[in-house]
Formats: C-alpha cells, sequence, structure tokens
C-alpha cells in the first residue's frame, strides 16, 4: 500500500492528451524526425518481436525515422522487409541507406498488391492523411493481404480526443466503426490498446489482429 503525501508543486507530474501530441512531434529515432507516440514505439517493438512478419508495410513515410526504427526491428529479428509508401520524397538519405526498405512515393492508391505475393506474414501501419476517405480507402484495399494473427494497426484516432475530428471529416475512427461491423475476421486487440490505460495510445481502437 501506498501512503498518500503531499508532494511538493515542483514535483508534481501533469500529463495530458495535448502535452503527450506536443511531444510526440519532436521524437526523434537515431537523430531523425520520427512523430509518433512513444507509447506506440515501444508496442510496435512487441507486436513486431512476436509476429515476426517478413513484410510491413506503412503507409505514410515523412521523413523516415519511423521506417528506420521499423527496419531497425526487423534487423533484430533477422528477417523481413519494409515498403513505405508516401505521396512525395522528403526522406533522410540516412534512411535511404538502409538495405531492409523499399520506397514507394505514388501514394497507397497506386500500390500494386501484387508486390505482397510470396510474402506469408504480412502487418500493416496505416498512418497516412488521417481523413476518412484516406483510412477507409486503405482499409478497403489492404485488408485482404494481412496474415491471420497478425496486424492492421490504424493510426491516429487520437485526433477525435484533439478536437480535429471535423477537420479529418471523423478520421481514423469513423473509418473503423463503418469497417469493423463488415469484417469480422478483425477485432480490436485490447491487449495494445489498453497497455498503458484505456486507450492511452494514439492509435486508439487502432490495434486490428486478423483473427481467421
Amino acid at each position: 500500500m501506498f501512503k498518500k503525501i503531499k508532494v511538493p508543486k515542483d514535483e508534481q507530474i501533469k500529463i495530458t492528451v495535448q502535452s503527450i501530441y506536443l511531444g510526440h512531434h519532436q521524437v526523434t529515432y537515431k537523430g531523425i524526425k520520427a512523430i509518433r507516440c512513444p507509447f506506440d514505439y515501444v508496442i510496435y517493438q512487441m507486436i513486431i518481436n512476436e509476429v515476426k512478419p517478413d513484410l510491413v508495410i506503412e503507409i505514410g513515410t515523412n521523413i523516415g525515422g519511423g521506417a528506420l526504427y521499423i527496419a531497425d526491428l526487423l534487423d533484430s529479428n533477422g528477417k523481413g522487409v519494409l515498403h513505405t509508401i508516401d505521396i512525395v520524397d522528403m526522406i533522410d538519405p540516412k534512411v535511404k541507406e538502409h538495405n531492409r526498405i523499399k520506397f514507394f512515393t505514388k501514394g497507397w492508391e497506386d500500390y500494386d498488391l501484387t508486390l505482397t505475393k510470396g510474402f506469408e506474414r504480412i502487418l500493416i501501419i496505416e498512418d497516412a492523411s488521417h481523413s476518412y476517405k484516406d483510412s477507409i480507402g486503405i482499409l478497403n484495399k489492404f485488408h485482404e493481404v494481412v496474415s491471420v494473427d497478425s496486424y492492421f494497426i490504424i493510426e491516429d484516432g487520437i485526433i477525435n480526443e484533439l478536437g480535429l475530428e471535423k477537420e479529418y471529416d471523423g478520421g481514423p475512427l469513423k473509418a473503423l466503426r463503418e469497417f469493423l461491423p463488415n469484417h469480422p475476421e478483425y477485432t480490436v486487440d485490447r491487449k495494445w490498446c489498453d497497455m498503458f490505460g484505456k486507450n492511452a495510445t494514439f492509435n486508439v481502437n487502432g490495434y486490428l489482429k486478423k483473427m481467421i
């Protein structure tokens, strides 16, 4: 049992969704900007270690710090490649040196799904524009290629909590509410969504495990 004591003001802990949101824009990996909630970085390494995918598809590269992190996790597993997709090439040159990463810069709609053939364990991370239109489009296009017992991770449902739902036309959560009732092969894995507290993740209800 912990005894409740009065904590001096300069030792008090004050954390809000807004403070974490502002902080996640400052996250780097090996000195390269990697905009992702630290909670989710920890979860990603656990999932990739558990699933041991031989293909990860990341939709939304940005500068590429997140892609580099994922590729290094694949290195730790000793297997796997990363296909990272964006609509522009603003990728740090250091990221392009990693031999496990293949870059696609014509957007998710142009990505050829036949490139997934021959891979046995496929995991997908949707981190595109966060608009409802893109989120539902990506879910509908890519859901079939995710492997059983692997994950389709839909990022940034947190925008609703930040008051940005209208700006993104409902965003990822609207897409999930539409997608999940029609796809019983997927379930929201609460083990990951609630690891640090109920939906204490930027990927609110966004860790989808493919069951069948």
